[in-house]
């Protein structure tokens, strides 16, 4: 079992998990039997009591995905616990290169679909890049690519999504409710004293995750109710996460959690988020007339591009702020393009954009898996080029 979590570790067995399941989830709804696929999709269960009487869809993008958002938070903590991000100079081009990479692909879809009433509130979709994928391809393509440029795409990724969880919590929450949304506030403040250095020092016998998981369904299960979307209780949980080991602690509860969840993530959670989600029925059509879908596209591709690669030019030529010196303004540009595989959250953030009008969410989806597709064959040419030259000005000895 060590050698499969160490597996599911790694950057690329989980890209491929993922692409296998969306794969799976595309070809299942274009076959004969797509009706089982949506019967599948759309089976309820849960009680009544909070919301909690989900699809099987539901229970992927409002459940399973929140711990995906715990571990973005619990990484953005670490990040800025031990990383580039306790370094202001030093994280300054990854971050801002993140929110203009954000910024401007919505500004693209806007541009697309301005004045055309309830299109236009798909300009969140292509704001986020997909941590897994992105990471998984950069690890597949980038052998002889400096370090430096793994930290860069992870730097930028996290901002990216923190990004995203902010727009998530801002302009896709529905009618709040606040007694739920005040008890997940201080259920929340729990939490986090129980990850204070003198809570850890405390003579207490009960292992911490008999206490912080039903802590952590209580938090998600108020959030929900609250109308506050789910996946947002899993991020603050994961900022909320301490970094540092305490006297006497051999591991930290945030790399601890870390070590236990990303193996359950890899293998289930963004797999079966990906086979709920990324079953696009082609035969609705519109993935080349409907703007919703070109302005998709536009954004991961060209947005995505645009924003980052600009944004971190810009930032070092008008600021203190400087590129890593083992890296050059080519490495960036592929990464960028890379940056477009927009997967996880933007299919989300297309299902929370077009709830009422299933033919819009098909629509966005598939703008979504052709932007993507298109951002990894970019980013792979230009990243598998660069890394050609790193490997033939550095041979291994």
């Amino acid at each position: 079992m060590s050698r499969v979590g160490a597996a599911l570790r790694r950057d690329v067995v989980g890209g491929v998990l993922l692409t296998v399941a969306a794969l799976i989830a595309l070809v299942w709804a274009n076959s004969p039997w797509s009706q089982a696929y949506e019967t599948m999709r759309t089976t309820a269960f849960g009680p009544a009591g909070w919301h909690l009487h989900l699809t099987l869809h539901g229970w992927a993008a409002d459940g399973l995905l929140a711990v995906f958002f715990f571990l973005v938070g619990n990484e953005l903590k670490q990040e800025f616990t031990h990383g580039e991000l306790r370094h202001p100079r030093r994280a300054a081009l990854p971050v801002v290169a993140a929110v203009a990479g954000a910024v401007a692909p919505a500004l693209v879809f806007a541009a697309v679909n301005a004045g055309r009433g309830e299109l236009s509130a798909g300009w969140g979709i292509p704001m986020a890049t997909d941590v897994a994928f992105a990471v998984a391809v950069l690890a597949m393509v980038g052998r002889g690519l400096p370090p430096a440029l793994r930290t860069f795409l992870l730097t930028l990724a996290v901002v990216d999504d923190l990004v995203a969880i902010v727009v998530i919590a801002v302009f896709y929450a529905g009618a709040l409710s606040w007694a739920p949304l005040v008890a997940a506030i201080a259920l929340l403040a729990a939490f986090g004293l129980l990850q204070t250095r003198a809570a850890a020092r405390l003579p207490v016998r009960v292992p911490g995750w008999a206490v912080g998981v039903p802590l952590a369904v209580a938090i998600w299960a108020l959030v929900h109710a609250s109308g506050v979307h789910a996946t947002i209780a899993g991020a603050a949980m994961g900022l909320l996460m301490r970094a540092r080991a305490a006297p006497g602690e051999s591991e930290d509860p945030s790399h601890r959690a870390e070590r236990l969840l990303r193996p359950v993530t890899a293998a289930v959670v963004l797999p079966v988020f990906a086979l709920m989600a990324a079953g696009v029925s082609f035969r609705t059509g519109g993935l080349f007339t409907s703007t919703v879908a070109i302005g998709v596209i536009l954004g991961l591709v060209a947005g995505k591009v645009v924003g980052i690669a600009g944004g971190a030019w810009l930032t070092a030529a008008l600021t203190p702020a400087e590129l890593n010196p083992g890296l050059s303004w080519w490495d960036i540009l592929g990464l960028a393009q890379l940056a477009g595989i927009g997967f996880t959250v933007s299919l989300l953030m297309a299902e929370l954009s077009y709830s009422a009008d299933e033919h819009l969410v098909e629509d966005a989806k598939g703008g979504v898996l052709a932007g993507s597709a298109a951002a990894v064959v970019l980013g792979t040419v230009t990243l598998s080029i660069r890394a050609a030259r790193y490997r033939r000005a550095h041979p291994p000895s």
